[in-house]
């Protein structure tokens, strides 16, 4: 019989799908433009993130998901439509989904994402809890009776869980990551330079000199952005040193969410987690010493999963090449 499976992690800032044999067909960013005017879609993905800060009245950029859950459902079914169109297969066979979903999610959230991917043209959707996927991607035995630690850092959500015998033992999942970053990056510039930045070059400032650990050498970055006095463009130069305070209190928040989780965590499991260390996985694993800064706050060893910004998305591959192994313990509809 012929089927056709496709593996999302729809996330807060990017989106990826996994298609069986295929690995990863696509990475883009989770942005979808809309013409007022029409009402109708005019790109999505990479096309749409471009056009951030630069639009007409007319047309809106859009984020549909917020706190990794769906803030606007019709977008974010045109989202699915058009991921599940660009997946490779037989377009005539509507595909099975497996979409990775926060583990503190509400039974209205779920709901609203398996109607999102019914609606888009999906067959069938699972829905999976992101640390579950995030571990499986991350090469991590989750069927086994030892205790393991992820720590699932993405753009909207921060998902904290002890995985063993295949569940989840104890999750946390807090709404401050790599957005909440962004977003104090940008207001201490604000207050600091009184200078307005765009999205795009926060986030540029982020990936390029962001450090969660200011212990290293200083590297400092030219930004451009509009002056708040006067209105005119200006550059100024930023350091690593200040986008290290900036995003301290988020960094924080998150840290003291590992430490409520390793809290209430059993003996025996804590005994495991010490011994082989938390896994740091996610996009927000991809700022500069995040994993020194954990171990410096908890006194728990961690390390950051190779390839940690594909985690979930490998995972939901892993699962769906042996959907039948995984369909009774972690998977629902």
């Amino acid at each position: 019989m012929l089927s056709r499976k496709i593996g999302i992690d729809l996330g807060t800032c990017n989106s990826l799908v996994f298609a069986p044999k295929k690995e990863i067909v696509l990475n883009e960013p989770s942005v979808v433009a809309v013409s007022v005017r029409e009402n109708k879609i005019l790109a999505v993905g990479k096309e749409a993130k471009e056009m951030i800060g630069r639009t007409p009245d007319e047309i809106r950029v859009y984020r549909p998901l917020r706190d990794g859950v769906i803030a606007e459902y019709r977008i974010t079914e045109a989202m699915l439509n058009y991921f599940i169109k660009k997946s490779p297969g037989l377009s005539f066979i509507k595909p099975e989904l497996m979409i990775g979903v926060p583990a503190g999610i509400t039974s209205t959230e779920k709901r609203a994402v398996v109607e999102a991917g019914i609606s888009a043209g999906a067959k069938a959707v699972y829905t999976v809890k992101e640390p579950i996927l995030a571990a499986i991607g991350a090469g991590i035995p989750i069927a086994s009776c030892s205790g393991h630690m992820v720590i699932d850092i993405g753009g909207g959500t921060s998902e904290i869980a002890v995985i063993s015998l295949g569940g989840v033992v104890v999750a946390r999942s807090v709404r401050i990551a790599g957005d909440s970053m962004d977003l104090a990056i940008s207001n201490h510039i604000k207050e600091k330079h009184n200078i307005a930045l765009g999205a795009k070059t926060v986030e540029d400032v982020k990936i390029n000199i962001g450090t969660a650990n200011q212990k290293g050498e200083e590297e400092v970055m030219d930004v451009k952005g509009r002056d708040l006095a006067t209105g005119l463009p200006r550059i100024i130069k930023v350091s690593s040193g200040e986008i290290c305070k900036a995003i301290s209190e988020s960094l924080d928040e998150i840290i003291e969410v590992i430490k409520q989780v390793l809290r209430e965590t059993p003996p025996e499991l804590s005994a495991d987690i010490m011994d082989k260390g938390m896994v740091v996985t996610g996009g927000g694993a991809l700022l500069r010493d995040i994993d020194v800064l954990i171990t410096e706050k908890t006194g728990v060893p961690s390390f950051v999963a190779e390839d940690a910004l594909l985690s979930v998305v490998k995972g939901a591959g892993t699962v769906l090449d042996n959907l039948e192994t995984y369909k009774r313990s972690i998977v629902s509809k």
